[in-house]
């Protein structure tokens, strides 16, 4: 009964310091994105080609890369004309089409003008807003990082000019000028990240959604033929990939500012991948407790010593997003692991 009464004060300690003195309302509770790429019932119902065209929701990366390989040039190009959402957005589609395909839904999209002319790898509009962006050749690269962001990020906000390097987009660019340019870096907006400090920040419901779609990201790049990347993991962007650990394809995990990663140490990730963690003196997030206890909060530290992942030095960084921080031993590190000679 002890025990569990300190699970309970523990679960209570972590919901508090997590929701932040204002409580559960400083958060917005979201519905994640889930399902097939705007326009898939379009698509499912095309039938210009003579031939049924892939499922969006059951068919896999695989299977999409044989489907366009199968394809002639001027075939793809119709399909991406006539549904950018389905070809933007679906994993296993040559890179290449998704740019053009994307490119097209941006252009129609009055909101995002920013983002064109730029590599848009995924955009769907619908709700917040998903998004990811390339920075790099991906097709050519020996070398491919993937950043998965934490709370507060969507289409609209994965690149503020203000924030140098605590955005996705911020730090993919950071990350990869720190490997000379020999890494290509996808800055991944891809699932519903929470808003605030509620209890979606606390829980890992969006998580698993996100969880889903990184797996998917990653069999498309296999399937596409790019190099398994190594994936960054901020805040509760760390939950997503522990979560999908165990199914990803992917040579690094690394996580830094990380709340937890719903498993109690690096072999009950069941990844053959390298386990990283970061986390530098001044991050808040060392104020949360590291528990698991009625599906409130995340559980140990991947930052510790008994989680067993390899440390990332981090004691010039500063604050919850100073890790990629130019000049900082953190994003060194980071680029040694991109770039495949970290040890």
């Amino acid at each position: 009964m002890r025990r569990y009464k300190r699970a309970l004060v523990a679960a209570v300690l972590a919901t508090t310091v997590v929701a932040g003195t204002a409580g559960w309302a400083s958060g917005t509770a979201q519905q994640a994105m889930t399902g097939p790429p705007p326009g898939s019932s379009a698509w499912r119902a095309d039938t210009s080609l003579g031939r049924t065209l892939p499922d969006p929701a059951r068919a896999s990366p695989s299977e999409i890369t044989a489907f366009f390989r199968g394809l002639t040039r001027k075939d793809q190009k119709q399909l991406t004309w006539r549904h950018p959402g389905v070809v933007g957005n679906l994993d296993g589609v040559p890179v290449a089409l998704r740019y053009e395909a994307n490119a097209l839904a941006v252009s129609r999209d009055a909101r995002y003008a920013r983002l064109k002319g730029r590599r848009i790898l995924a955009f769907d509009p619908r709700g917040r807003g998903l998004a990811a962006e390339v920075f790099g050749d991906l097709e050519r690269s020996r070398h491919v990082a993937v950043v998965v962001p934490g709370s507060d990020i969507d289409a609209g906000s994965y690149d503020r000019a203000h924030d140098s390097y605590g955005t996705p987009a911020g730090m993919a660019k950071q990350l990869r000028a720190a490997t000379g340019g020999r890494t290509a870096v996808i800055a991944w907006a891809g699932y519903t990240t929470p808003v605030g400090v509620g209890l979606d920040a606390a829980t890992g419901d969006l998580a698993e959604v996100g969880a889903e779609r990184l797996v998917r990201l990653a069999d498309g790049l296999a399937a596409t033929g790019a190099a398994a990347p190594a994936v960054f993991c901020h805040s509760y962007g760390s939950v997503v990939c522990g979560l999908a650990a165990a199914e990803l394809k992917a040579k690094d995990l690394v996580v830094f500012g990380s709340p937890g990663m719903r498993a109690g140490n690096v072999a009950e990730l069941g990844t053959s991948a390298r386990v990283w963690a970061a986390k530098d003196p001044t991050d808040w997030i060392s104020k949360v407790p590291n528990v698991e206890f009625l599906g409130l909060g995340h559980g140990s530290d991947p930052a510790s010593d008994a989680f067993g992942a390899r440390r990332v030095p981090a004691g010039d960084a500063r604050g919850h997003s100073g890790y990629f921080a130019p000049g900082t031993a953190s994003l060194r590190t980071f680029a040694a692991i991109a770039r495949g000679v970290a040890v």
